[in-house]
């Protein structure tokens, strides 16, 4: 297939940023809006559900966050690209320390709690893990998406127009964080739950920021970029109250949803963001950015945990 034939299967980014696009955002956002205020007011009429109430509350916070990460853009504010890679490696280590200290050590006395002994806690957490991470997997190769560096993945991505590889990528990212939220709140432990939800909102503001300045970095609009970024977010409170709502059904559940939300997110934080922090030469600071993020959620879930 010769160039100039490839080119007209890919529409350019001022075609994807029509008006008609802009409308369908802001119902998408709206919609979900409204289901978030739906769960909250079912959780309130229950009355017994602290969890799912907690869950709505952490997972909005989080998606508030993301939004907050977006208004550099709105200010027409451009991070350096070393800074760019420093923030992703934050959100990294933000993930990184929240698997170990909020889900995964969570899981093992939870499975404990159930009766299992040592080594029966720990081989449910690490199937948890494993079942966790290969399902993000078989989502990432069945669903066509593209890396906001490396590229377009996926084969069906040529047939879709390239807001929704972007919608996809970033929904992967934040699904796992939804869910550990919610699987979180579910658990005995409210002080580490709540704990989590600060890390990851704060894992959040970057991302929010790295989201909206790569569709602005492809030729989208402001309002565009901020809307795609905003709803994104909007992805964690949905997640966190299925979340909360599966595990709760069945008390045993409980260790292999903290397994399994920490699986999704090491596979993320192996398979999408530290690759990204570290294509453009600045190794260093991304990785130093991945230790001040672990340190930071290490703090949060021993002080609040």
């Amino acid at each position: 297939m010769s160039m100039s034939q490839s080119q007209t299967h890919t529409p350019s980014p001022a075609a994807l940023a029509h008006p008609q696009f802009s409308r369908w955002l802001v119902s998408a956002i709206a919609v979900i809006v409204l289901l978030i205020l739906a769960g909250g007011v079912y959780a309130a009429a229950q009355g017994d559900m602290p969890a799912l109430s907690g869950a709505i509350v952490g997972g909005s916070a989080a998606a508030l966050a993301t939004a907050v990460g977006t208004l550099p853009v709105l200010l027409s504010w451009q991070p350096s690209q070393r800074l760019h890679d420093a923030m992703l490696g934050f959100g990294a280590g933000v993930m990184l320390a929240a698997c170990a200290f909020s889900l995964i050590v969570p899981g093992i006395e939870a499975a404990t709690e159930l009766g299992a002994g040592k080594w029966g806690a720990s081989l449910t957490v690490a199937g948890g893990i494993l079942v966790g991470a290969i399902a993000l997997l078989m989502v990432d190769r069945m669903l066509p998406h593209e890396h906001f560096i490396k590229g377009v993945e996926g084969s069906r991505s040529r047939q879709l127009k390239r807001v929704w590889l972007f919608v996809i990528a970033i929904a992967l990212h934040n699904v796992p964080e939804g869910l550990a939220i919610g699987v979180a709140f579910a658990g005995p432990e409210a002080d580490a739950a709540r704990a989590l939800a600060i890390g990851i909102s704060m894992q959040d503001i970057p991302e929010g920021l790295v989201v909206a300045l790569a569709m602005r970095g492809v030729g989208y609009g402001r309002g565009v970029s901020v809307g795609v970024a905003v709803f994104s977010g909007l992805v964690e409170p949905l997640m966190a109250m299925f979340g909360v709502l599966v595990v709760t059904l069945s008390a045993i559940m409980l260790p292999w949803g903290l397994a399994a939300a920490a699986g999704a997110m090491l596979f993320v934080i192996s398979h999408e963001i530290i690759p990204e922090s570290h294509r453009q030469g600045h190794e260093s600071w991304a990785t130093g950015g991945l230790m001040g993020g672990f340190v930071v959620m290490m703090l949060l879930d021993t002080a609040l945990g």
